[in-house]
């Protein structure tokens, strides 16, 4: 096993990170503030060919692998959270699953725009009463001739607010408990509205909204995949999501050491600075050690994903260690600043408020230790 990044990994790594130091980083908390859409930051990862990386070239993207995603969505999340969450719906959670379940018609059709960023994509299937049992969806999708007829609502949808195309779930109700099939939605569509946006503690420039269908016509067309197969869709387009949300969560944490490590250096107390007690040194120690872990065990979920091996428990697994690491890692950032850490103008705070969303979305940890404990004793 290798593990050692490829000369033209090591230039990507390099080169977005210089692009996430000298553009993002500087904006991260104005945009924060704001809690708007960062558009300009979509628009320059657009440039940079991001928006489309894994997707084929044939279609408009880079043919790049999922551990070069992984790679991209660390140096982005470290400078700016919300910027890897919204490549993280635009790319893995929308662009993806069109590539990986759509008709030859639905690809040379959606990829190119999204591929491009031109147009900017979203994944829509947590609802009121469907947030971590997705089975439990309410949104129904009725066939009336070469339409379905869909009727809801969606609820916490990253780009909602600003999606031109949305992967959608909706219940087919005449296949019963097996109803769940997908749908490629484009912003426009007659009986379909973009609801409340929500005010959010942390990732707060990657944008939610509730998506509302209103005797909302779909065309038969735009169904992704056959019907009855959306679980089966939305899992494995989760499984990638997920190891992208790993990804993001290992930005925040390497973000939070470096500034931790540079602080420890420089902060002066009883006549030394604060890294030379072993209290300090040690909290950074692990945290580098555990970053360390939780890299590696992405790297391998990423790694099985461009191999075509099925890698449910590692996606979970690393999603799991990943983002309560962040999380503990930001509170003791916040430690280490003293003070300085519990004050809004503290470099620590947005950290903190990111971190817990990562515990969250694509399935909380209780969620990962049920797939995992699931694995292991089947």
């Amino acid at each position: 096993m290798d593990f050692i990044l490829s000369d033209d990994l090591k230039m990507l790594q390099t080169t977005v990170r210089d692009f996430a130091n000298n553009k993002l980083a500087p904006a991260a908390d104005k945009l924060d503030q704001a809690q708007e859409f960062a558009r300009d930051n979509f628009k320059m990862i657009a440039e940079l060919g991001l928006t489309g990386m894994t997707i084929p070239s044939k279609y408009g993207g880079g043919d790049a692998s999922t551990l070069a995603l992984v790679i991209v969505m660390e140096e982005l999340a470290r400078a700016c959270a919300s910027t890897c969450d919204i490549l993280d719906a635009h790319l893995a959670l929308c662009s993806e699953p069109i590539y990986f379940y759509g008709t030859e018609e639905q690809r040379q059709k959606y990829l190119p725009p999204l591929a491009k960023g031109e147009k900017i994509g979203a994944f829509a299937i947590t609802e009121a009463e469907a947030g971590s049992d997705i089975s439990a969806i309410q949104t129904t999708a009725g066939r009336d001739g070469n339409y379905y007829i869909l009727n809801g609502t969606k609820i916490f949808i990253t780009n909602g607010d600003v999606c031109d195309i949305a992967v959608i779930f909706a219940n087919v109700p005449s296949l019963g408990k097996k109803g769940m099939t997908a749908f490629i939605l484009e912003a426009g569509t007659r009986g379909f509205t973009k609801g409340k946006k929500f005010n959010k503690l942390g990732v707060r420039a990657g944008t939610n909204c509730e998506l509302v269908f209103e005797d909302c016509r779909i065309p038969a067309a735009n169904r992704l995949g056959e019907e009855g197969q959306g679980m089966k869709i939305c899992l494995a387009t989760i499984d990638r999501g997920r190891v992208g949300i790993a990804a993001q969560a290992i930005g925040i944490t390497q973000a939070v050491l470096e500034k931790s490590t540079e602080y420890a250096k420089t902060r002066v107390q009883f006549g030394t600075p604060i890294g030379k007690n072993q209290a300090i040194a040690w909290m950074l120690a692990d945290m580098a050690t555990q970053l360390d872990a939780a890299r590696l065990l992405n790297y391998r979920a990423a790694w099985l994903a461009d191999q075509g091996q099925t890698f449910t428990k590692e996606a979970a697994m690393a999603k799991l260690l990943a983002s309560e690491l962040a999380m503990k890692a930001a509170t003791q950032g916040i430690q280490i600043f003293g003070g300085y850490g519990y004050m809004m103008d503290s470099p620590m705070q947005r950290h903190f408020r990111d971190a817990k969303l990562t515990e969250i979305y694509e399935g909380t940890s209780e969620v990962q230790r049920m797939i995992i404990s699931r694995a292991l004793l089947r």
